[in-house]
């Protein structure tokens, strides 16, 4: 799904920093791209808000990772919606966008009229990152919050990197004069900055839950607080507005604090699925595994959960016992 007018700060991240404060963090747009990424499903409306946040997190966080890496997020519940799975691939060069996907699993019948957080039920926030082909996987755990996707992922920052991380969340669907009906989503992220280099720690921490307020002291958490309370000044349309840039939201809410930019980062959908990845995600099966696969109609099929692209290959070139010319 196209914006109607899109500008040019839509579906990119803006890192920035608060020099007066020694707090780093991002402000996200996602237009296009949430339209894109939510427009492969006909999610119902509690899943699509859910779905739509988890986006916007994954864009903040995902600004923080290198050229290719993965960053990935994952919401496993025991409630109506199952799980929410999100991927970001880090730009492959310099100048180049990164891309964002994203799908839940839910079960219909059991979804409520109530609120879309209320649709999550117990479970963990995942964040895996992988760093390329020869190095070691990262992740890390945290429970799951009751308030929202966000509160998980501050509670995340806190339990397992010792980060006092913020987010403060916004979107839905907008329609302009003479424009078609679209979503808009944005964001800001800060972080209090540790003396170690952010999102780097080694290990799980303690393994007891925290919150923001229990890593800052003293002056820290003086300057941790006042930015916290200008962040709550903001509101929707500063957010997701179509007039304003980021860099002028963090003039208005931020101009005491010193704020400073860096270069932004474009975003755009992209899902990395091909009939080659089917192949090889196939390639661990015997022939008799195939076999029963295979449709009445002598085929075996695969869907992406990201994308929907529909695969359809002939059961005699999969598995690992397959025929090939």
């Amino acid at each position: 799904m196209t914006d109607a007018n899109p500008t040019g700060w839509d579906d990119t991240v803006l890192p920035f920093q608060l020099d007066a404060s020694d707090i780093r963090g991002r402000i996200a747009r996602l237009d296009s791209a949430l339209g894109s990424i939510l427009g492969q499903h006909d999610y119902p409306p509690q899943v699509e808000a859910l779905v739509a946040e988890m986006a916007l997190l994954t864009a903040l966080i995902g600004q923080t990772i290198k050229l290719r890496w993965k960053l990935s997020l994952q919401a496993q519940s025991n409630g109506p919606v199952r799980m929410i799975a999100t991927d970001y691939y880090g730009p492959e060069a310099d100048g180049k966008p990164a891309r964002i996907r994203a799908y839940a699993s839910y079960d219909k019948d059991r979804l409520t009229d109530g609120a879309p957080i209320d649709q999550i039920g117990e479970g963990y926030f995942a964040v895996m990152i992988d760093q390329g082909e020869g190095m070691q996987p990262y992740q890390g755990i945290a429970p799951l919050s009751s308030e929202s996707l966000a509160k998980s992922a501050e509670g995340y920052f806190a339990q397992s990197e010792q980060l006092p991380t913020r987010f403060e969340l916004s979107f839905g669907k907008s329609t302009e004069a003479g424009g078609p009906e679209h979503w808009r989503g944005g964001g800001v992220m800060l972080q209090h900055m540790p003396k170690a280099s952010p999102f780097a720690a080694e290990g799980q921490g303690s393994g007891e839950v925290l919150n923001a307020d229990d890593l800052v002291q003293g002056e820290e958490r003086e300057n941790w607080t006042r930015a916290n309370i200008l962040l709550d000044t903001v509101d929707d349309l500063e957010l997701i507005g179509p007039s304003l840039e980021p860099s002028e939201v963090l003039l208005r809410l931020f101009h005491e604090e010193r704020p400073r930019v860096f270069d932004k980062q474009r975003v755009h959908f992209g899902c990395t699925c091909s009939e080659d990845r089917v192949r090889q995600s196939l390639s661990i099966y015997s022939a008799a595994d195939i076999a029963t696969m295979t449709t009445d109609e002598g085929t075996v099929t695969a869907d992406c959960q990201f994308c929907g692209a529909h695969y359809v290959l002939d059961p005699e070139s999969v598995g690992f016992e397959a025929t090939r010319d």
